[in-house]
Protein backbone atom coordinates (compact mmCIF):
# COMPACT_ATOMS: atom_id res chain seq x y z
CA UNK A 1 0.00 0.00 0.00
CA UNK A 2 1.44 3.33 -0.86
CA UNK A 3 1.98 5.69 2.43
CA UNK A 4 -0.21 8.43 1.97
CA UNK A 5 1.50 12.31 2.25
CA UNK A 6 1.07 14.16 4.87
CA UNK A 7 -1.30 16.77 5.60
CA UNK A 8 1.02 19.08 6.58
CA UNK A 9 4.71 18.78 6.95
CA UNK A 10 6.92 21.25 8.19
CA UNK A 11 10.88 21.51 7.78
CA UNK A 12 13.36 23.99 9.48
CA UNK A 13 10.58 26.32 10.58
CA UNK A 14 11.81 29.27 12.45
CA UNK A 15 10.92 32.59 13.99
CA UNK A 16 12.98 35.38 14.95
CA UNK A 17 11.18 38.69 16.27
CA UNK A 18 13.45 41.35 15.46
CA UNK A 19 13.54 44.62 18.25
CA UNK A 20 14.49 47.60 18.67
CA UNK A 21 18.56 48.41 19.01
CA UNK A 22 18.81 44.94 16.61
CA UNK A 23 18.12 42.54 19.11
CA UNK A 24 16.33 39.18 18.03
CA UNK A 25 14.23 36.67 19.51
CA UNK A 26 14.53 33.16 18.73
CA UNK A 27 10.93 32.62 19.26
CA UNK A 28 11.07 28.89 17.37
CA UNK A 29 14.17 27.25 16.20
CA UNK A 30 14.63 24.28 13.26
CA UNK A 31 11.17 22.89 13.90
CA UNK A 32 10.78 19.43 11.76
CA UNK A 33 7.37 17.58 12.16
CA UNK A 34 4.83 15.61 9.95
CA UNK A 35 0.94 15.60 10.86
CA UNK A 36 0.07 12.64 9.05
CA UNK A 37 -3.88 11.96 7.69
CA UNK A 38 -5.61 10.54 10.48
CA UNK A 39 -3.94 11.95 12.58
CA UNK A 40 -3.46 13.96 16.14
CA UNK A 41 -0.30 15.69 17.25
CA UNK A 42 -0.41 16.81 20.29
CA UNK A 43 3.03 19.68 20.78
CA UNK A 44 3.12 20.14 24.64
CA UNK A 45 5.65 22.18 26.65
CA UNK A 46 5.47 25.35 29.62
CA UNK A 47 3.98 28.38 28.50
CA UNK A 48 6.75 30.59 26.44
CA UNK A 49 8.15 27.61 24.92
CA UNK A 50 7.00 28.81 21.27
CA UNK A 51 4.06 26.70 20.51
CA UNK A 52 1.61 29.34 20.17
CA UNK A 53 4.14 31.51 17.84
CA UNK A 54 4.71 28.37 15.82
CA UNK A 55 0.60 28.51 15.11
CA UNK A 56 0.89 31.84 14.28
CA UNK A 57 3.16 30.93 11.46
CA UNK A 58 1.82 28.69 9.70
CA UNK A 59 -1.36 30.94 9.44
CA UNK A 60 0.09 33.98 8.53
CA UNK A 61 -0.62 35.48 11.67
CA UNK A 62 2.86 36.99 12.64
CA UNK A 63 3.27 40.33 13.44
CA UNK A 64 5.21 43.05 11.31
CA UNK A 65 8.60 42.41 12.95
CA UNK A 66 8.72 38.33 12.53
CA UNK A 67 10.85 36.80 10.32
CA UNK A 68 10.35 33.32 9.53
CA UNK A 69 12.49 30.45 7.71
CA UNK A 70 12.04 27.00 6.78
CA UNK A 71 8.87 25.49 5.01
CA UNK A 72 5.59 24.36 6.35
CA UNK A 73 3.65 22.76 3.61
CA UNK A 74 0.03 21.83 3.29
CA UNK A 75 -0.68 20.00 0.30
CA UNK A 76 1.47 22.31 -2.62
CA UNK A 77 1.32 24.85 -0.50
CA UNK A 78 4.02 26.79 1.20
CA UNK A 79 2.57 28.30 4.58
CA UNK A 80 5.55 30.55 4.86
CA UNK A 81 5.99 32.02 1.74
CA UNK A 82 1.79 32.22 1.01
CA UNK A 83 1.03 35.86 0.46
CA UNK A 84 -2.17 37.25 2.53
CA UNK A 85 -4.61 36.84 -0.17
CA UNK A 86 -3.81 33.56 -0.49
CA UNK A 87 -4.41 32.43 2.99
CA UNK A 88 -7.37 34.60 3.82
CA UNK A 89 -9.44 33.32 0.71
CA UNK A 90 -8.35 29.56 0.66
CA UNK A 91 -6.54 28.19 3.72
CA UNK A 92 -7.95 29.83 7.02
CA UNK A 93 -11.36 28.49 7.73
CA UNK A 94 -11.17 26.43 4.49
CA UNK A 95 -7.82 24.38 4.93
CA UNK A 96 -6.93 24.96 8.32
CA UNK A 97 -9.47 25.93 10.91
CA UNK A 98 -8.42 27.19 14.11
CA UNK A 99 -9.61 26.96 17.34
CA UNK A 100 -7.31 30.13 19.05
CA UNK A 101 -6.21 30.61 22.30
CA UNK A 102 -7.84 33.61 23.34
CA UNK A 103 -11.16 33.17 21.83
CA UNK A 104 -12.45 37.20 22.90
CA UNK A 105 -10.22 38.53 20.26
CA UNK A 106 -11.52 36.10 17.34
CA UNK A 107 -15.23 37.03 18.01
CA UNK A 108 -16.91 39.52 16.48
CA UNK A 109 -17.88 42.24 19.50
CA UNK A 110 -21.02 43.40 17.89
CA UNK A 111 -22.71 40.13 16.77
CA UNK A 112 -24.24 37.96 18.32
CA UNK A 113 -22.92 34.15 18.26
CA UNK A 114 -25.75 32.97 16.31
CA UNK A 115 -25.24 35.50 13.42
CA UNK A 116 -20.97 34.68 13.56
CA UNK A 117 -21.91 30.72 13.22
CA UNK A 118 -24.71 31.32 10.54
CA UNK A 119 -22.18 33.85 8.01
CA UNK A 120 -19.62 31.25 8.67
CA UNK A 121 -21.79 28.43 7.70
CA UNK A 122 -22.91 30.06 4.58
CA UNK A 123 -19.60 30.93 3.59
CA UNK A 124 -17.64 27.68 4.14
CA UNK A 125 -20.46 25.35 3.16
CA UNK A 126 -22.64 27.18 1.07
CA UNK A 127 -25.95 26.44 2.91
CA UNK A 128 -28.45 29.18 2.00
CA UNK A 129 -31.70 30.12 3.89
CA UNK A 130 -33.08 31.40 7.07
CA UNK A 131 -34.43 28.10 7.99
CA UNK A 132 -31.43 25.99 6.71
CA UNK A 133 -28.60 28.22 8.34
CA UNK A 134 -30.28 28.23 11.81
CA UNK A 135 -31.05 24.76 12.03
CA UNK A 136 -26.95 24.15 10.72
CA UNK A 137 -25.71 26.89 13.50
CA UNK A 138 -27.30 25.43 15.97
CA UNK A 139 -25.90 21.67 14.96
CA UNK A 140 -22.73 23.61 14.76
CA UNK A 141 -22.87 24.78 18.41
CA UNK A 142 -23.75 21.34 19.38
CA UNK A 143 -20.67 19.57 18.35
CA UNK A 144 -18.69 22.36 20.49
CA UNK A 145 -21.07 22.00 23.71
CA UNK A 146 -22.48 25.41 22.70
CA UNK A 147 -25.69 26.16 24.97
CA UNK A 148 -28.86 26.80 22.38
CA UNK A 149 -30.01 29.05 24.79
CA UNK A 150 -26.96 31.42 24.44
CA UNK A 151 -26.69 31.70 20.73
CA UNK A 152 -28.40 34.94 21.03
CA UNK A 153 -25.88 36.31 23.35
CA UNK A 154 -23.05 38.45 22.67
CA UNK A 155 -19.50 37.45 23.07
CA UNK A 156 -19.11 40.11 26.42
CA UNK A 157 -22.25 38.48 27.43
CA UNK A 158 -19.92 34.76 27.32
CA UNK A 159 -18.09 33.11 30.41
CA UNK A 160 -14.43 32.43 29.09
CA UNK A 161 -15.20 28.99 29.24
CA UNK A 162 -18.66 29.58 26.48
CA UNK A 163 -16.80 32.07 24.71
CA UNK A 164 -13.72 29.13 23.91
CA UNK A 165 -16.65 26.47 22.64
CA UNK A 166 -18.26 29.12 20.32
CA UNK A 167 -14.51 29.50 18.97
CA UNK A 168 -14.55 25.69 18.83
CA UNK A 169 -17.86 25.51 16.52
CA UNK A 170 -17.05 28.37 14.21
CA UNK A 171 -13.33 25.88 13.70
CA UNK A 172 -15.43 23.18 13.28
CA UNK A 173 -17.87 24.64 10.79
CA UNK A 174 -15.75 24.11 7.75
CA UNK A 175 -14.55 20.53 8.08
CA UNK A 176 -10.87 21.92 7.57
CA UNK A 177 -8.28 18.83 6.64
CA UNK A 178 -6.56 20.30 9.10
CA UNK A 179 -7.37 21.42 12.36
CA UNK A 180 -5.30 23.81 14.34
CA UNK A 181 -6.58 24.14 18.35
CA UNK A 182 -4.13 26.09 19.83
CA UNK A 183 -4.81 25.51 24.04
CA UNK A 184 -8.71 24.43 23.30
CA UNK A 185 -9.01 23.91 26.79
CA UNK A 186 -8.36 27.00 28.49
CA UNK A 187 -11.31 27.76 30.81
CA UNK A 188 -13.23 24.92 30.49
CA UNK A 189 -13.66 22.81 33.78
CA UNK A 190 -12.77 18.57 33.60
CA UNK A 191 -15.72 17.20 31.71
CA UNK A 192 -15.90 20.22 29.44
CA UNK A 193 -12.43 19.70 28.50
CA UNK A 194 -13.11 15.65 27.88
CA UNK A 195 -16.06 16.76 25.67
CA UNK A 196 -13.87 19.06 23.92
CA UNK A 197 -11.40 17.29 22.93
CA UNK A 198 -13.38 14.45 21.98
CA UNK A 199 -14.96 16.20 19.58
CA UNK A 200 -11.95 17.44 17.49
CA UNK A 201 -11.15 13.91 18.05
CA UNK A 202 -14.06 12.65 16.27
CA UNK A 203 -13.41 15.61 13.41
CA UNK A 204 -10.68 13.35 12.23
CA UNK A 205 -11.87 9.98 12.71
CA UNK A 206 -15.08 10.75 10.75
CA UNK A 207 -12.78 11.67 7.91
CA UNK A 208 -9.78 9.60 7.45
CA UNK A 209 -7.81 12.54 5.07
CA UNK A 210 -8.23 14.85 8.37
CA UNK A 211 -5.29 15.87 11.18
CA UNK A 212 -5.38 17.73 14.21
CA UNK A 213 -2.63 19.75 15.34
CA UNK A 214 -3.24 20.22 19.27
CA UNK A 215 -0.98 22.91 21.01
CA UNK A 216 -1.66 23.04 24.44
CA UNK A 217 -0.33 22.45 28.11
CA UNK A 218 -2.76 20.16 29.44
CA UNK A 219 -1.07 16.88 29.89
CA UNK A 220 -4.16 14.49 30.61
CA UNK A 221 -6.52 16.12 27.15
CA UNK A 222 -2.98 15.27 25.51
CA UNK A 223 -2.62 12.06 26.74
CA UNK A 224 -6.96 11.44 25.87
CA UNK A 225 -6.32 12.10 22.48
CA UNK A 226 -2.95 12.17 20.76
CA UNK A 227 -1.22 9.60 18.43
CA UNK A 228 1.91 11.36 18.45
CA UNK A 229 3.43 13.70 21.19
CA UNK A 230 6.18 16.69 19.94
CA UNK A 231 7.67 18.34 23.15
CA UNK A 232 9.17 22.18 22.87
CA UNK A 233 11.45 23.79 24.92
CA UNK A 234 12.50 27.41 24.28
CA UNK A 235 11.78 27.34 20.84
CA UNK A 236 13.14 23.88 19.98
CA UNK A 237 11.46 20.32 19.64
CA UNK A 238 13.17 18.49 21.80
CA UNK A 239 11.37 15.45 21.67
CA UNK A 240 9.05 13.31 19.49
CA UNK A 241 7.02 10.33 20.74
CA UNK A 242 4.39 7.73 20.13
CA UNK A 243 1.70 9.18 22.64
CA UNK A 244 0.83 5.66 24.03
CA UNK A 245 5.04 5.14 24.94
CA UNK A 246 5.17 8.31 25.62
CA UNK A 247 2.33 8.61 28.53
CA UNK A 248 3.22 5.07 30.10
CA UNK A 249 6.09 2.56 28.72
CA UNK A 250 8.64 3.20 28.20
CA UNK A 251 7.65 6.69 28.77
CA UNK A 252 10.03 10.01 27.77
CA UNK A 253 13.36 9.71 26.80
CA UNK A 254 14.06 13.71 26.96
CA UNK A 255 14.83 14.57 30.74
CA UNK A 256 12.26 17.72 30.32
CA UNK A 257 9.82 15.32 28.53
CA UNK A 258 10.34 13.17 31.93
CA UNK A 259 10.20 16.55 34.24
CA UNK A 260 6.67 17.61 32.30
CA UNK A 261 5.30 14.27 33.47
CA UNK A 262 6.67 13.88 36.83
CA UNK A 263 5.11 17.43 37.87
CA UNK A 264 1.61 16.23 37.63
CA UNK A 265 -0.66 15.70 40.62
CA UNK A 266 -1.23 11.65 39.68
CA UNK A 267 2.58 11.36 39.50
CA UNK A 268 5.51 12.35 41.32
CA UNK A 269 4.13 16.18 41.61
CA UNK A 270 7.32 17.55 41.81
CA UNK A 271 8.32 20.29 39.74
CA UNK A 272 10.96 20.91 37.32
CA UNK A 273 13.23 23.14 39.43
CA UNK A 274 14.21 26.27 37.88
CA UNK A 275 13.11 28.33 35.01
CA UNK A 276 12.99 28.15 31.08
CA UNK A 277 15.90 30.35 29.79
CA UNK A 278 14.37 33.72 28.12
CA UNK A 279 14.05 33.68 24.58
CA UNK A 280 16.32 36.62 23.18
CA UNK A 281 19.19 34.88 25.60
CA UNK A 282 19.25 31.16 24.82
CA UNK A 283 22.37 29.56 25.81
CA UNK A 284 24.87 28.11 23.04
CA UNK A 285 24.67 24.78 23.93
CA UNK A 286 21.06 22.73 25.65
CA UNK A 287 19.01 25.20 26.84
CA UNK A 288 17.51 22.86 29.62
CA UNK A 289 21.07 21.68 31.09
CA UNK A 290 20.65 24.14 33.79
CA UNK A 291 17.66 22.19 35.25
CA UNK A 292 18.80 19.57 34.11
CA UNK A 293 19.83 15.98 36.86
CA UNK A 294 21.55 14.43 33.29
CA UNK A 295 23.70 17.65 32.65
CA UNK A 296 27.35 16.97 31.91
CA UNK A 297 29.96 18.68 29.96
CA UNK A 298 28.87 17.61 26.70
CA UNK A 299 26.05 19.91 27.20
CA UNK A 300 27.77 23.28 26.42
CA UNK A 301 27.00 22.09 23.18
CA UNK A 302 23.75 22.65 20.78
CA UNK A 303 22.35 18.35 20.71
CA UNK A 304 21.27 17.66 17.13
CA UNK A 305 17.75 16.19 17.07
CA UNK A 306 17.67 12.41 15.96
CA UNK A 307 14.24 12.32 14.64
CA UNK A 308 12.94 11.33 17.78
CA UNK A 309 14.82 13.42 20.89
CA UNK A 310 17.03 16.10 20.87
CA UNK A 311 19.43 15.15 23.83
CA UNK A 312 23.36 14.53 24.80
CA UNK A 313 21.71 11.52 27.53
CA UNK A 314 18.30 10.19 26.27
CA UNK A 315 16.72 7.67 28.42
CA UNK A 316 17.41 4.28 26.40
CA UNK A 317 14.31 3.78 23.58
CA UNK A 318 14.17 0.46 25.14
CA UNK A 319 11.68 -0.69 27.62
CA UNK A 320 14.04 -3.33 29.80
CA UNK A 321 16.38 -0.76 29.62
CA UNK A 322 14.41 2.05 30.44
CA UNK A 323 13.61 0.35 33.77
CA UNK A 324 17.08 0.03 34.67
CA UNK A 325 17.65 3.33 34.16
CA UNK A 326 14.58 4.81 36.54
CA UNK A 327 15.61 2.40 38.74
CA UNK A 328 19.03 3.89 38.68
Amino acid sequence: MTERPPVLSVRGLSVRFLLPGGRRVAAVTDAHFDVAPGECLALIGESGCGKSVLASALLGLLPANARTAGQARLGDLDLLTADERTLARTVRGRRIGLVPQSPAAHLTPVRTIRSQLEETVAELTGVRGRTALRAAAEQAAARAEFPAGHLDRYPHELSGGLAQRAATALALVGDAPLLLADEPTTGLDRDLVDRTVDELRRHVDTDGDRALLMITHDLAAAERIADRVAVMYAGRIVELADATAFFGTPGPRHPYSRGLLEALPDRAFTPIPGLPPELGDLPDGCAFAARCPRATGACTALPPFTGSVACHHPAPADRAAATEDIRA
